[in-house]
């Protein structure tokens, strides 16, 4: 959808999604632009480093000079998704996928790179409770008052915003709620999503990114990345399986599993590794103090 803003059109935004194309706004036009450069040169950036990844990938398969390094740097993620590819995607009971990395008041400097497929560090041992978090309070407040949405706390929260002059807005999907009537077109949409999961099953092309997770030292999965109000409504309307994708690996659980294995191997034997792999449902030892 694109709207006139004087002769300037909105552009489609990075993660425009149909159903809110009622709500996006011409006077989003700029932040829009920015989002979408940004996407681009982001996307531009990786496309040209993935022939270096799938090169790399390729010198550590068959152990030449510097695969010692490579795997030492983590291995090129997206070169391991592209040859995995589906190997990567498991299927797990949603309601168990309770947990996930916590990086709220974490250093970057003790994050791992997004880059490697293999994380070093502490990141699994702080964990979230996804049944707590905002998004499914959120789930379950639009829900709760489907039938009068004006007595949801989500529509209070951003009649607030609206009444201090800031609403709430979006530039990654071009739209505004400055109005009332946005508001809850917006809280609406939310709600059509979920009917629709609840009717359909869930789908996993509906959003920009698959449901991703990490895989701890202990073997068990974390969640991380995007999709966690997808998630929270999985969870919600107590769907009993979702696809998720392993975008990580601790570098204790690797070296455990490929110990004694040729590097052409290794691959292979993550892959079968990956059927034992359960979601992890306790806290860590270093949670954040509630």
């Amino acid at each position: 959808m694109s709207l006139l803003l004087g002769e300037r059109r909105l552009p489609v935004p990075p993660a425009g999604d149909p159903a809110f194309a009622p709500l996006e706004d011409a006077r989003m036009y700029w932040p829009v632009q920015r989002a979408r450069l940004a996407k681009t040169v982001r996307e531009s950036a990786q496309s040209l480093g993935v022939p270096v990844e799938m090169g790399l990938l390729r010198l550590w398969k068959h152990a030449l000079p510097g695969a010692a390094w490579v795997e030492r740097i983590g291995l090129p993620r997206r070169a391991v998704e592209l040859s995995l590819s589906e190997k990567l995607v498991l299927h797990v009971n949603p309601n168990d996928l309770v947990r996930a990395t916590h990086w709220q008041g974490w250093s970057h400097k003790l994050r791992p790179t997004s880059s490697a497929f293999i994380w070093d560090g502490e990141w699994d041992l702080r964990r979230g409770d996804l049944r707590t978090s905002s998004r499914a309070r959120f789930i379950q407040d639009v829900d709760a008052h489907r039938d009068d949405l004006t007595q949801s706390a989500a529509f209070d929260k951003y009649m607030a915003r609206l009444k201090a002059g800031k609403p709430w807005s979006s530039h990654q999907q071009g739209i505004l709620l400055d109005s009332e009537a946005r508001i809850l077109t917006f809280l609406q949409v939310y709600l059509s999503f979920m009917d629709d999961m609840a009717a359909r099953g869930f789908d996993s092309t509906r959003g920009k990114d698959m449901l991703g997770v990490a895989v701890t030292r202990e073997g068990r999965l974390l969640k991380i990345n995007r999709g966690l109000h997808r998630l929270a409504m999985a969870q919600h309307l107590g769907l009993s399986s979702v696809p998720v994708m392993v975008k990580a690996v601790h570098r204790e659980w690797w070296e455990r599993v490929t110990q004694d294995v040729p590097e052409k191997e290794a691959l292979h034997r993550l892959r079968r590794s990956f059927q034992g792999c359960v979601p992890e449902r306790d806290p860590g030892p270093m949670d954040p103090a509630l």
